[in-house]
């Protein structure tokens, strides 16, 4: 600019040509047309140089930048991101952080990609304020993307808790604060919100608030105070803002790939774990040294949690269903019975009399049937033909709960005792499961097909020996011992001995053996004849004729006058309930109420 001048003044006060100029001042003559042209010097053109460390790694970034372009708004790389996957994936090209923020920057502006917003820096004194907002994210879960909703709850001093849901309801939304209250060891002096409907029913003047009922009551469970920002104005909130963000694209970025919500929640954990030794611009100390020195300031924790549960009080319908909120839940109750249903997060539990009978994965669909086939067993033993086609076998084999084991013997009982009957012990096999598990279960099972049983007996005779100890080793027997085994020769003119006595095997050890199948049999046997007090009795009976060396028929006849008057004892008892006496009272009842003649008669008659 001043050699301009100079050449300006010198052609008008001094030598009066271009030439004379030139050579007084040492420029050359363009130099002095162009300062005579015009006071301002032009703009020098500064010849663009090639990228030649950049060069390598350039289609990495068009490639990242071009799948942000698809990728979700609040998940796309930032450029301190993109330098450190090019350390990571590219280790040979050394290029510094400011050349990529660069770069990235002017293919960003000509991409259409850039954002910006402005926060201002606040002071937060220990222990005093933290912000809590739910914020959006995508994971594969299970090769499906799904979005989940991950809340956070920001410490203004320190750290920060993140927790992914499938939904933002409110009774994961207060879970999420015990959890949180947990992580930190303390409890915040003050909450700040946005109007979200977990907490705000309604909006008044100002920052007055309608609050809903249960957040009131586990804001005074967990005595901290709450603070809500005015609508539309999120910056009020920034701490937590700027948290979930940040979260959001370091660990969340690329979208991860997890099995199911609970190792998405280990991952964001193992995420939260690593940040705490992030030392965040203008502070001295790193995030988990300030979590240590914010502690001590933080309210106690309460002594016992929070009833997160919602509560519902419906009655058991005509499908063997209650249902809370739009969906229905199998329960193993009689219709008409009333229930209470408690709705958490993640599960919903049904009780009735103080008692839990059945907990179910929470359904977020709407007028969806969640059915366990275990609480349709008992009505299924009185309509066997209903089995094959419920909705309840249907999602057991969804879910991964039914194996091929159980359609193979299913099939085997079928061909050998008829459809009903055969699908009937099916039934009695699924019962088994009640008193010894699943798992025991299915294992007998596929016992049972690889020796060729198929007998509800055969089944509950190898769950009741599979915890016993195998048998001791037989001790060799030499072969002239085995003569005790001879039987006699059938002849054919012989006369037939009197009726046997019970119990005259002569100890063959084969029939020992044999014992535990012939009584499981019979007893399955006796089920369905219907016979229950012959099936539980006929043990018992054969040993007593054994002792007292009864005939056959005479153990036959104990058997069923057993039977009929067990019969007899029912119907009875049955006759008695269905005339619904208020008081049931017997002779010996009445004999003290009679007059004295009554009562000498009594005892003459005696």
């Amino acid at each position: 600019m001043e050699l301009y001048e100079q050449i300006r003044r010198e052609y008008e006060h001094g030598g009066g040509t271009i030439l004379a100029v030139a050579r007084k001042l040492g420029v050359h003559r363009r130099d002095v047309r162009k300062a005579l042209a015009s006071a301002m010097p032009a703009e020098r053109k500064i010849p663009e140089r090639q990228r030649s460390k950049l060069g390598a790694a350039i289609p990495l970034f068009e490639g990242i930048l071009e799948s942000d372009r698809r990728a979700p708004r609040k998940q796309r790389h930032t450029a301190h991101r993109i330098w450190t996957r090019l350390r990571r994936e590219m280790p040979e090209v050394e290029v510094a952080e400011s050349t990529v923020r660069r770069y990235v920057r002017e293919r960003k502006a000509v991409m259409g990609l850039l954002g910006q917003e402005t926060f201002i820096a606040q002071s937060y004194m220990w222990g005093v304020e933290g912000q809590v907002d739910w914020y959006e994210g995508w994971a594969e879960l299970e090769g499906e993307p799904r979005k989940v909703y991950v809340f956070c709850l920001r410490s203004m001093a320190s750290g920060a808790f993140h927790r992914a849901y499938p939904h933002a309801n409110q009774q994961a939304f207060l879970e999420a604060h015990e959890l949180a209250f947990a992580y930190f060891g303390g409890v915040f002096h003050v909450l700040r919100y946005d109007n979200l409907k977990n907490a705000v029913k309604k909006i008044l003047r100002g920052h007055q608030r309608e609050e809903t009922a249960r957040f009131i009551a586990f804001r005074s469970h967990w005595v901290f105070e709450s603070e809500f920002c005015t609508p539309g104005e999120g910056h009020l909130k920034g701490g937590v803002e700027g948290e979930g963000g940040q979260f959001r694209r370091n660990h969340l970025v690329p979208v991860p790939k997890v099995r199911d919500l609970e190792e998405l929640n280990l991952l964001l954990a193992a995420g939260s774990k690593e940040d705490e030794s992030r030392i965040i611009e203008g502070r001295a100390q790193s995030v988990g040294t300030a979590m240590i020195m914010e502690r001590e300031h933080l309210l106690p924790l309460a002594t016992e949690g929070f009833d997160l549960a919602s509560l519902h009080f419906p009655v058991a319908n005509g499908s063997g269903c209650a249902k809370a909120l739009t969906n229905f839940y199998s329960v193993p109750l009689p219709v008409g019975t009333a229930v209470v249903v408690k709705v958490y997060s993640a599960y919903v539990e049904i009780w009735h009399q103080a008692k839990c009978v059945a907990r179910h994965e929470r359904c977020y669909g709407r007028h969806q049937k969640v059915l366990e086939l275990e609480h349709y067993l008992d009505v299924l033993t009185k309509k066997p033909g209903a089995l094959a086609g419920s909705t309840a076998l249907e999602q057991c084999r969804a879910q991964g709960r039914w194996p091929a084991s159980y359609d193979q013997f299913w099939d085997v009982l079928r061909q050998r005792q008829g459809k009903q009957e055969g699908t009937r012990a099916m039934i009695d096999v699924l019962l088994l499961a009640r008193e010894h598990g699943p798992s025991p279960v299915r294992q007998a099972v596929e016992e049972a097909l690889k020796l060729g049983c198929s007998d509800v007996g055969a089944i509950r005779y190898l769950l009741n020996i599979s915890g016993q100890e195998p048998p001791p080793p037989t001790a060799p027997v030499h072969l002239g011992a085995l003569n005790r085994y001879d039987r006699s020769q059938p002849s054919l003119g012989g006369v037939r001995p009197p009726a046997a006595e019970l119990g005259s095997d002569g100890g063959d050890p084969m029939s020992t053996a044999v014992k535990p199948m012939q009584e499981a049999a019979i007893r399955q046997y006796a089920k369905q004849l219907y016979l229950p007090t012959l099936g539980g009795q006929f043990a018992h009976l054969a040993e007593q004729a054994v002792k007292e060396k009864q005939s056959h028929l005479s153990y036959l006849e104990a058997l069923l006058e057993g039977e009929l008057e067990e019969r007899s004892r029912k119907a009875m008892a049955r006759r008695i309930q269905e005339a619904r006496f208020p008081t049931v009272k017997t002779l010996a009842d009445w004999l003290p109420m009679c007059g004295p003649h009554s009562g000498g008669a009594a005892a003459k008659s005696e």
